[in-house]
């Protein structure tokens, strides 16, 4: 039987790549004679570059030092892969895990830009994709545009310091400095669908997430909203909240796109091509709710199955909402391992035993004894 095992990563537990290892791990050790290929995914936030590293073997990858979300510098890296296209990812220069301390009024994404930046300044960058997700900041991207070389001044001309703080102060931006996109162009990739304001915007809905109270966030949306009636353009489109509204900020300024993380990254990683040649798919995450048909990668790929008319299985860390049709097997790892403690403490272990239980349950031709 050919499988193909596309799980996102287990947030805060294992990446993509070592939770389709495990998998594929227990799945052999069932079924060792079953084609068996693994291809890790992302939604488009945390882990797509090291998830397209591993769809493309000769991707360059380029570590720089930029200026993290608090202002100390941090080491991050972007990717050049084979076709030109230079790939960032915004955790790994403005992600919430590089601040000492959340700081929601002050945290900025210049480090992105700077990553930008250095894409930009190679030879042999075609296009960009911008992945977002994972940030400290509620900035709009307007670190990011700094650093690019937009000018954003308050009413006496003066710079604005860093940090969506202070956007309620913005009277001018100047796009002077802005350099012109790559040839093919830019794009955002994005895992929500979430507008740039209001109760569902960045600041109301992922705010509190970066250490913010509630009059924080009042003063934030604020902000956002005095950047886009300077910028000019809607704040309602999907995915403009993204990142802190940087999705906004980067289309509105600079003219990217804002596309679904998702499916560009998996049709990156060989996702549609794995899934035509295959009879059943395991995929996953760390917690599967009622957002993960909104924007993520698990989602993504039940209904990709489904449309390939393949069948799909699910493992989880834990399973917090009813499963759809697509899923013809789960397994809750918290339920398999007795707690949602002992799952993330030997994660590795019991991933390897749902991939094991998965396959003792398929019935393979369909015709077979099910197997033990």
């Amino acid at each position: 039987m050919r499988v193909v095992i596309a799980p996102d990563s287990f947030k805060g537990s294992l990446s993509a790549e070592r939770v389709a290892e495990a998998l594929a791990v227990g799945w052999g050790r069932e079924r060792p004679t079953d084609d068996v290929r693994t291809v890790p995914l992302a939604d488009g936030g945390e882990g797509t570059c090291a998830v397209l590293a591993a769809a493309h073997p000769d991707a360059l990858s380029c570590p720089v030092t930029v200026t993290g979300p608090d202002g100390r510098p941090v080491r991050a890296a972007w990717l050049l892969l084979p076709d030109g296209t230079a790939v960032v990812e915004l955790a790994a220069a403005s992600g919430l895990p590089l601040m000492a301390r959340p700081d929601a009024l002050a945290a900025t994404t210049r480090g992105t830009g700077e990553l930008i930046a250095a894409a930009l300044a190679h030879p042999d960058t075609r296009r960009l994709l911008v992945a977002l997700g994972g940030s400290a900041s509620t900035d709009g991207g307007a670190g990011a545009l700094q650093a690019l070389g937009v000018r954003l001044r308050d009413a006496d001309g003066r710079d604005l310091p860093p940090g969506g703080g202070h956007l309620r102060r913005l009277a001018e931006v100047d796009l002077a400095g802005l350099p012109p996109l790559p040839p093919d162009g830019a794009a955002c990739l994005v895992d929500v669908t979430a507008p740039l304001l209001g109760p569902s915007g960045a600041a109301s809905q992922f705010g509190p997430q970066k250490g913010a109270t509630p009059d924080q966030v009042g003063q934030l949306d604020t902000g956002l909203r005095r950047l886009a009636e300077v910028l000019g353009a809607s704040p309602d489109r999907p995915g403009a909240g993204a990142a802190g509204g940087t999705g906004y900020g980067l289309a509105a300024a600079w003219g990217a796109t804002l596309v679904p993380g998702a499916p560009t990254v998996a049709d990156a990683a060989g996702l549609p091509a794995a899934l035509s040649a295959a009879d059943l798919v395991v995929t996953g995450e760390g917690r599967f709710d009622a957002q993960s048909g909104q924007g993520k990668i698990v989602g993504y790929v039940l209904r990709a199955a489904a449309d390939h008319g393949v069948d799909a299985h699910l493992v989880a860390g834990q399973v917090a909402a009813r499963l759809p049709v697509p899923v013809v097997e789960s397994v809750d790892l918290s339920v398999l391992a007795g707690s949602t403690e002992a799952a993330i403490g030997r994660a590795g272990h019991w991933l390897t035993e749902a991939g094991r239980r998965l396959a003792g349950q398929v019935r393979w031709p369909l015709d077979a004894t099910p197997a033990r």
